[in-house]
């Protein structure tokens, strides 16, 4: 599956039933240099839009909300170490969080690659 976006800025990409999710590059470029990241705990269960992690840049703090539940099976404890990394490869390296699906339904409420890129371009935020 490719990745499918949230009016949050955050993608989430699925195999199986394990949702791998992060911000997207147009909102790193909006935070600037990202300096601290704060993860959600393993075992946390989640519901579709709850805040679930923060991410502090040089400009702002700014709350990560999931865009499908489930229960966080892993978070990327590098981004901890470095924070950066968002900023490197905020759709590759630098995901925040891995959850367990609890309804895969939910994935259709959410935009694909173009979608995305035509809510952004309109000012989307």
């Amino acid at each position: 599956m490719s990745k499918r976006y949230s009016k949050d800025h955050e993608w989430v990409s699925v195999s199986g039933d394990i949702a791998t999710v992060g911000i997207s590059n147009f909102a790193q470029e909006q935070l600037g240099d990202v300096v601290f990241v704060e993860l959600p705990e393993v075992g946390r269960s989640v519901a579709a839009h709850d805040q679930i992690a923060v991410v502090e840049s040089v400009k702002a703090a700014s709350e990560v909300f999931t865009p499908v539940g489930g229960t966080v099976t892993e978070v990327n404890a590098a981004l901890v170490d470095d924070p950066a990394k968002v900023n490197a490869d905020p759709e590759g390296a630098a995901w925040f969080f891995k959850l367990k699906l609890s309804d895969a339904g939910e994935l259709a409420a959410l935009m694909d690659e173009a979608g995305y890129a035509a809510f952004t371009a309109a000012g989307g935020h």
